[in-house]
């Protein structure tokens, strides 16, 4: 099946998508922020880099995209029609770095947090962050 799109549309498209400072984790952040949490952002010198690092509850959060990520049973990741080999081996390759980035910072004591972008949507977004400051901070 052929791309919809002319080469420079899609380019440009994929030009726009932003690997840092996303609506959903500034929604996450801002959450954070207004319950009175501090962080740092896409720390170097962590596993992976991750979107936020509370250093006082040693804990981090990545908020991840449901179709970058490869979230599976959740209605915003669909295997592309175009191009599917290039996207699956993307996906899968994502998919396997997470699991390596979440196992290495566990190892060294950090608690891990994901996020999902379906999560902060469809008024899912308090319960969701609720569950994850009473997580940060061990009431659960």
């Amino acid at each position: 099946m052929a791309d919809k799109h002319s080469k420079e549309v899609r380019s440009y498209n994929m030009s726009q998508i932003k690997g840092k400072n996303t609506k959903p984790e500034m929604l996450v952040r801002k959450y954070l922020h207004a319950q009175g949490f501090r962080y740092r952002l896409h720390s170097k010198d962590l596993h992976g880099k991750p979107d936020i690092v509370l250093p006082k509850y040693k804990s981090v959060i990545f908020v991840h995209g449901c179709f970058w990520h490869g979230h599976k049973g959740c209605g915003y990741f669909t295997v592309p029609k175009t191009n599917t080999d290039f996207w699956l081996t993307k996906i899968n390759g994502n998919i396997i770095n997470d699991n390596k980035v979440i196992s290495a910072l566990r190892k060294d004591g950090w608690k891990v947090f994901v996020v999902w972008g379906c999560d902060l949507k469809n008024g899912k977004t308090e319960r969701t962050l609720t569950r994850i400051v009473s997580s940060i901070v061990g009431r659960i």
